[in-house]
């Protein structure tokens, strides 16, 4: 009879995964260390290999722990969705939600087949706009969920995934070798595009807003033909663009957050839910069918 994976486990090597630390995990999860290095050395007698390596003070994957990695998180990301699913009263009732447009793109294919799934009688009503946009219509009460990036989110968004920022071009022409680099910008409210012009300010690379526009698929388009570069997040490289980093002379650019931010009242059953299962979708970022467009440019 085949061996099976005991939950608790899982749930405890996500921990030490993702902290990259006993300590760290056993605060997490609210266990003893002792007792969270027991839990692991019971994974790996029922894996049968090696999951962690030490790396300084640090605890890394081995090939077959980032293997068991993105299995853990499918496989608890489904053990919630089950008990969502079959526990949870029928409900039905109106959920506005408002969603960055780069990340409507990727994410809500599957953020909103799995929640229709379980919830056939709720509505959805969606805006998509740039996140500024849909930070400040949430505020006003006009929408019930927002997804997105930058400074309204940081300030009261629960962090769902973060991610590389990188520079993007054409994966055919070369804009980047221009004396003045020609940017595609969303607008000044875009914190991408403010990390790279002040990234381009102390490289002392002189530049030119070239395309500016509060949609992603116009910025990606000008990209793709070569017209201009661009600050995206990794998983939003499209098919014919490729990054540029130092070997090219292109400083790192950082991060960027994708968040979750709420309303300060109370939200209605349908709205938790919802919430529930973008926060269960984007921990599984690049993973098991997430439109992720930077694996379709590879």
């Amino acid at each position: 009879m085949a061996q099976i994976l005991d939950m608790d486990n899982l749930a405890t090597f996500l921990a030490i995964a993702e902290s990259g630390s006993f300590t760290a995990a056993s605060r997490e999860v609210f266990k003893t260390q002792s007792a969270v290095s027991m839990q692991m050395k019971r994974l790996e007698e029922t894996i049968g290999k090696k999951l962690f390596y030490k790396e300084g003070r640090v605890n890394r994957l081995t090939r077959d722990g980032d293997i068991l990695l993105n299995f853990a998180r499918r496989i608890i990301r489904l053990n919630n969705e089950a008990l969502l699913t079959i526990t949870q009263p029928e409900i039905s009732g109106l959920v506005r939600l408002g969603i960055g447009d780069d990340y409507a793109e990727r994410y809500l294919p599957e953020i909103l087949a799995r929640f229709s799934y379980s919830n056939p009688n709720v509505e959805v009503a969606i805006v998509c706009d740039d996140s500024e946009y849909v930070a400040k219509q949430l505020q006003k009460g006009d929408l019930d969920l927002a997804v997105g990036t930058g400074a309204l989110f940081r300030e009261n968004g629960e962090l769902l995934k973060r991610e590389r920022l990188v520079w993007a071009t054409s994966s055919t022409h070369s804009a980047q070798l221009q004396d003045v680099l020609p940017l595609a910008t969303c607008g000044e409210d875009c914190c991408w595009s403010n990390q790279a012009i002040r990234t381009l300010k102390q490289m002392g690379r002189p530049y030119r807003v070239a395309y500016q526009a509060r949609n992603h698929a116009v910025i990606a388009s000008t990209v793709i033909a070569g017209l201009a570069v661009t600050a995206i997040a990794e998983s939003g490289l499209r098919p014919g663009m490729r990054t540029l980093g130092p070997d090219e002379g292109f400083a790192e650019l950082g991060t960027s957050d994708i968040l979750l931010l709420k309303p300060m009242t109370p939200l209605s059953s349908a709205a938790e839910i919802l919430s529930q299962h973008i926060c269960d979708s984007l921990a599984t970022l690049g993973t098991n069918g997430l439109r992720n467009f930077s694996e379709a440019a590879e």
